[in-house]
């Protein structure tokens, strides 16, 4: 697994290993930053010096493949602890500046307005819902970010009007933006 595009273009990222942590796919996240740069909602400008939340990090590829491309800083919500150290290893070997929180996010502390958010919560758990309302409550989303959320078929879609959705593999990647809190 590698970072797709931007300075750290083909740095190598590790994952723990079993199956707690899902990282997101390479193809998967082409096509995802292939529509976020090319959209009419999209474009250079919204990642480039943007504030990213990438929350069930994990490994933090998503997180990281925005700072490559010029983002001015990424916040990581992850609480397996294997998770964590990947996702601190990754961040290291790449030098980015970022803040890794440990714990659920679900219950995050307070926190500064981010742009950007990535969600790659465990599947089958309906789990987008309730942590865009509690990042919104403590501050971490403000009014118009862009969300993605990345779950399965069965999982329920955003209850905002959908920018983009894709299907690769089980997955169902989905694309709005914050309009009433998730």
């Amino acid at each position: 697994m590698r970072i797709i595009a931007g300075k750290w273009r083909g740095r190598v990222l590790v994952a723990p290993a079993g199956e707690v942590t899902r990282p997101t796919a390479e193809r998967v996240r082409q096509a995802l930053f292939d529509r976020i740069m090319h959209a009419p909602w999209g474009g250079r400008g919204l990642i480039e010096g943007a504030r990213v939340l990438d929350v069930f990090a994990g490994t933090g590829a998503l997180g990281l493949e925005a700072l490559s491309r010029g983002a001015a800083h990424a916040t990581f919500m992850e609480q397996d602890r294997a998770a964590l150290a990947a996702l601190r290893a990754n961040i290291a070997s790449c030098g980015a500046e970022a803040t890794v929180l440990a714990g659920d996010a679900r219950q995050p502390p307070p926190g500064e307005g981010c742009t950007i958010v990535f969600l790659d919560p465990p599947y089958g758990q309906d789990l987008v819902h309730p942590t865009v309302q509690a990042l919104v409550s403590a501050g971490w989303i403000v009014p118009g970010a862009l969300l993605i959320a990345e779950a399965t078929a069965t999982d329920r879609p955003p209850r905002q009007e959908v920018l983009s959705s894709f299907i690769h593999g089980a997955a169902r990647v989905d694309i709005w933006h914050n309009t009433a809190g998730g």
